[in-house]
């Protein structure tokens, strides 16, 4: 018979060892690999000497009992998922257990089909803290030219972006970044570039919807001398200048037919000509090239070449706008507030100013924030950052739960929910899709509708 595939590493404690015992060879013939100890120091041992996924502990032991023996294994392995079996359910244990780490609570005595439910569920709890912590270590790894110009935030969507500029920067594949404006397109470029092989060479920036056709030629392949009226000298040109480094071409959708074949040929082969020059020249430079427009529909208008997309978009990085990830606005806001303050003490944000930040959809995105939040503090006459100090289109969108629960500790979790009610109402209430527009599994929506008290009916409705 073929042996069960392995869903999870349980860690069993229970003083009953009969019942530990059955429990431990049941949930294996499930698929879970489990280790049984009736003693909670023997448990504790194991965990210090192997990983496991959840610790599935009774409450009432000699010595130490569950609550405080997931505490001790939760310093051990603070990833670790807690479940507690008790036959004391009252309302009371619950709310002690999930004060101590517990992800949930079963009561005794109950069937095998009664726990398996919660065990696939706490394993899932245990993915999703692995994958969180996998990408936070992507995170901590990418490293900025200071405080000020980096990316902020923790939400799901940024964390997706910053694990792709992490596992990219190393190489060097072409990259497309795509936004909004105000999205922060440069600062990713500039990630890419710190954070790779080339970051000791030149990053070198251009514009291409600051320059007219023939300045924009010039100014990236360089000149000859008397090449046209005003060329008095040679000039070299940025691929020269961003030699062995990076070539950020930001508003490459505002390049011209012609100048886009040209960097096509730099793409494909790395020669180029500079203006009025026969010479082939070679560059080694890494673009990276930035659009807040559809490239998909600007190919089949037949104003971008479609060779050309095919060849910036190897890698595309996509930022999402600041209203899908409204969970970030308190740390950019906080993060603004110190690297761009104004006056001799940082501000702090009053919570009906932090609720109407929140709220506001940013048509201009994070460089509209970052705007704002200097506005402000030019503003402010003492040391709290008000409403009446933000514009005023700002000012309608609060309401009085907004004020009453938007605090530092608690701004997070009270933007996630707001934002999670807002996608389900903005698809109709359709999961499926919702999830998808979230970034999540619809499993994990479904553990955030029951973390926050929502579900499909209620999510639009304003909350007492």
């Amino acid at each position: 018979m073929t042996e069960p595939a392995r869903k999870g590493r349980l860690l069993v404690v229970d003083d009953e060892v009969e019942l530990m015992t059955a429990l431990c060879e049941s949930l294996g013939d499930e698929g879970f690999e489990a280790a049984g100890f009736s003693a909670p120091a023997a448990g504790l041992d194991a965990l210090g000497r192997g990983e496991f996924d959840v610790l599935l502990s009774d409450l009432m032991m000699p010595g130490t009992d569950g609550i405080q023996l997931l505490k001790q294994a939760l310093q051990i392995a603070p990833n670790l998922v807690g479940v507690i079996m008790t036959g004391q359910g009252s309302i009371q244990t619950a709310v002690e257990a999930m004060k101590a780490g517990a992800f949930d609570y079963v009561l005794k005595p109950f069937r095998l089909q009664q726990v398996l439910p919660v065990l696939d569920r706490a394993m899932e709890v245990r993915r999703l803290r692995l994958e969180n912590l996998r990408l936070k270590r992507y995170v901590e790894r990418l490293t900025y030219e200071s405080p000020r110009y980096q990316m902020v935030g923790n939400s799901p969507a940024l964390r997706k972006v910053l694990h792709l500029v992490e596992k990219v920067s190393g190489t060097d594949a072409t990259v497309l970044v795509r936004g909004p404006s105000g999205t922060g397109k440069e600062l990713i470029a500039r990630a890419l570039h710190g954070n790779s092989p080339r970051r000791d060479k030149p990053l070198v920036t251009v514009n291409c919807a600051t320059l007219q056709e023939s300045l924009l030629e010039s100014e990236l392949f360089g000149h000859e001398k008397g090449s046209f009226t005003g060329a008095d000298r040679a000039k070299a040109g940025l691929f020269e200048v961003a030699e062995g480094g990076t070539l950020f071409v930001d508003e490459v959708a505002e390049m011209s037919p012609a100048l886009q074949a040209k960097l096509l040929r730099v793409l494909e082969n790395g020669h180029y000509r500079r203006v009025g020059s026969t010479q082939e020249r070679t560059a080694d430079v890494r673009i990276v090239a930035a659009t807040n427009k559809p490239l998909e529909a600007e190919q089949k208008a037949g104003r971008f070449r479609e060779d050309l997309f095919f060849r910036l978009n190897v890698i595309a990085v996509d930022l999402p706008a600041l209203k899908d990830r409204r969970e970030d606005v308190p740390l950019l806001v906080e993060h603004f507030l110190r690297t761009r303050q104004i006056g001799a003490v940082p501000l702090r944000v009053e919570p009906s100013a932090l609720a109407a930040l929140v709220r506001y959809d940013w048509p201009g995105n994070v460089r509209e924030l970052a705007n704002v939040i200097e506005r402000g503090q030019i503003l402010a006459e003492g040391s709290v950052l008000t409403l009446d100090d933000l514009p005023e289109g700002l000012h309608g969108i609060v309401t009085p739960t907004d004020e009453a629960v938007v605090t530092a500790p608690d701004a997070i979790e009270t933007v996630e929910r707001q934002h999670i009610r807002e996608v389900l109402k903005r698809h109709g209430r359709n999961k499926v899709q919702a999830a998808k527009a979230l970034g999540v599994s619809r499993r994990t929506l479904y553990r955030l509708l029951d973390k926050y008290a929502l579900d499909g009916k209620a999510a639009d409705k304003p909350q007492a």
